[in-house]
C-alpha cells in the first residue's frame, strides 16, 4: 500500500509538533512539505533532517502558504493538515475550500493524536484568542504553586524562528540565556517575566524531548500556551481565559472554541473594564459549551511606572505585536493608560514606520494608532527602533510584557504599563489549584 502524501500548513509551531508526534515515524504517510504564514520570513527554510528522523534523510522544505494550490497539484498531495492557530472559523473553511478544489483532503489533528503524557502534574493555561490575558494568568498560577513549595517549570508554546536544530530543546534560567539563544522580542516577552520570578522556562521544537528534560527538575509543569492553541500535553487542570472585550469570539475562532469546550476552569478576565452585557454573553457561552467547567471572574488592573511621563504629552503607544496582528485587538494596556493618565494626544505611528514595520501595517490595516512591538529577527528589531526614533512627540508608553528599553534605545522619555491578574470573589485560583493538587 502506497503512503499518502501530506502537506502540513503551519506557522513554525503547531505544524512541527504535529509532524513530530503523528507523522515522523508513521509509515502510512509521507510529509512532502510544510507551508508557513503569520510570522515574517519563516518560509524558504528546511525542517532539518536532524529533527525529521530516518524516514526523511533530506529534511522537509518549508514554502509560503501562497504556494499551496500549486504544491498540491505538482506533488499529487493526498492530505493537507491545518496546523496553526487564532484564525476565524470562516478563514479556516476558506482554506479548506482552496485545498479541496486543488484535489486534496483537509484534516485537523486533535488532542488524542498529538498530546504527550507527563510523569508530573500538568496545569495548562490557554485562551480563546490571543491577548485575553493568558500570560498574567500563567504568572498567577506559577506564583500560587511556588507559594505551596512546588518547584515549577514552565514550558512555553513554540516560537522557533531561528536555527531549528539548535532550538530543539531550549532552557532559560537567566536573562543571559535569552541573549545566548538570540531570542526575538516575541520570545523575550514570554520568557523574561517567568525568569524574573524564579521560574525556569523550556521551549523549542521537539516537545517530547523538552518535557523529558523539564521533568528532571520539576514538581509541577505549567503549560504556557501560545495564541489560542490547545495544549501539547495531557493536562490535569486545563485553565482557559476568555476576553469579554471580544465577546462572541470564543465561538468564532479556531482552535479557541476547542479550548473552551476542553476547559476545566474558565477565567473571565478584564471584568473591570468590559461592558456588563459582554461579560454576561461570554459567561452564558461558557455555561452552554463548557457546563462542567468552574468559572472564575478576574480583573486586570493597570500598573504604570511613572504616570507623569504621560500626562498632557503627545505619546506613542507600543503594544504586544501578536495581540494586535492576528489577535486583532485594536487597543490594550497602553491605550487605556494613555487615556486614564491624561495624554494630550495618542500619535499615529504610521507616518514614522520603516521597512518590515510598514509592511506589518499593510498586512494588518486594522491595527490603528498604536505600534506593534514586532521583533521576529534582528532586522525587524532595527526597523522597530528606527520607527520609534522617527517619532517626534514627547514620550513613549511601553505596554509590552518586557521593558523594550533593554533592546531599543529611546530618544524621548518612556514609561512601562503592565497588567496583573486579580480574581474577583470566589472561587479563586488558589482554591482551584488546591483541589487539583490533591487529585494528582
Amino acid at each position: 500500500m502506497s503512503r499518502q502524501r501530506v502537506i502540513i500548513m503551519g506557522a513554525a509551531g503547531r505544524d512541527f509538533h504535529n509532524f513530530n508526534t503523528f507523522f515522523r515515524q508513521n509509515e502510512s504517510y509521507e510529509v512532502v512539505a510544510f507551508t508557513a504564514t503569520q510570522i515574517p520570513d519563516i518560509e524558504g527554510r528546511q525542517y532539518p533532517s536532524e529533527l525529521c528522523g530516518p524516514m526523511y534523510p533530506k529534511g522537509i522544505p518549508i514554502y509560503a502558504e501562497s504556494d499551496l494550490p500549486e504544491l498540491i497539484r505538482k506533488h499529487e498531495i493526498d492530505v493537507v493538515v491545518f496546523s496553526y492557530s487564532d484564525v476565524s472559523h470562516e478563514t479556516v473553511m476558506h482554506k479548506a475550500s482552496l485545498v479541496q478544489a486543488a484535489g486534496a483532503d483537509f484534516w485537523f489533528l486533535g488532542p488524542k493524536s498529538t498530546q504527550i503524557k507527563s510523569t508530573r502534574p500538568v496545569f495548562s493555561i490557554c485562551a480563546v484568542r490571543t491577548g485575553c490575558g493568558k500570560s498574567q494568568t500563567t504568572r498567577r498560577v506559577c506564583s500560587i504553586l511556588q507559594s505551596k513549595g512546588k518547584k515549577v517549570v514552565a514550558i512555553r508554546h513554540p516560537m522557533p524562528y531561528g536555527n531549528l536544530v539548535e532550538q530543539r530543546v531550549q532552557r532559560f534560567a537567566t536573562l543571559e540565556d535569552l541573549d545566548r539563544h538570540k531570542c526575538t522580542i516575541e520570545e523575550r516577552e514570554e520568557y523574561e517575566p517567568h525568569i524574573m520570578s524564579g521560574i525556569i522556562v523550556y521551549a523549542g521544537v521537539d516537545y517530547a524531548d523538552i518535557l523529558r528534560e523539564a521533568e528532571k527538575e520539576a514538581d509541577v509543569v505549567v503549560w504556557d500556551g501560545g495564541n489560542n492553541d490547545i495544549p501539547f500535553y495531557f493536562s490535569d487542570c486545563n485553565i482557559v481565559v476568555i476576553d469579554p472585550h471580544r465577546a462572541g469570539h470564543e465561538l468564532k475562532y479556531h482552535p479557541g472554541e476547542t479550548n473552551l469546550r476542553l476547559a476545566d476552569v474558565i477565567v473571565v478576565n478584564k471584568i473591570d473594564s468590559a461592558d456588563y452585557a459582554a461579560i454576561q454573553e461570554v459567561e452564558a457561552n461558557a455555561a452552554r459549551f463548557a457546563p462542567k467547567a468552574t468559572l472564575i471572574e478576574a480583573a486586570s488592573p493597570l500598573f504604570v511606572d511613572d504616570p507623569s511621563i504621560i500626562r498632557d504629552k503627545r505619546v506613542l503607544v507600543i503594544e504586544d505585536g501578536p495581540t494586535l496582528t492576528h489577535g486583532e485587538m485594536t487597543y490594550g494596556a497602553g491605550i487605556v493608560a494613555a487615556r486614564k493618565f491624561g495624554a494630550r494626544e495618542i500619535v499615529d505611528p504610521r507616518p514614522y514606520t520603516v521597512g518590515s514595520i510598514t509592511e506589518t501595517f499593510k498586512k494588518y490595516p486594522g491595527i490603528g494608532t498604536l505600534l506593534p512591538a514586532m521583533g521576529y529577527g534582528s532586522q525587524q528589531i532595527k526597523d522597530l527602533q528606527k520607527t520609534i526614533n522617527n517619532f517626534d512627540g514627547d514620550a513613549v508608553v511601553i505596554a509590552t510584557p518586557i521593558d523594550l528599553r533593554r533592546l531599543v534605545k529611546f530618544k524621548v522619555p518612556a514609561t512601562r504599563v503592565r497588567y496583573e491578574l486579580q480574581e474577583i470573589g470566589q472561587p479563586t485560583l488558589v482554591e482551584i489549584i488546591d483541589t487539583y493538587l490533591k487529585k494528582v
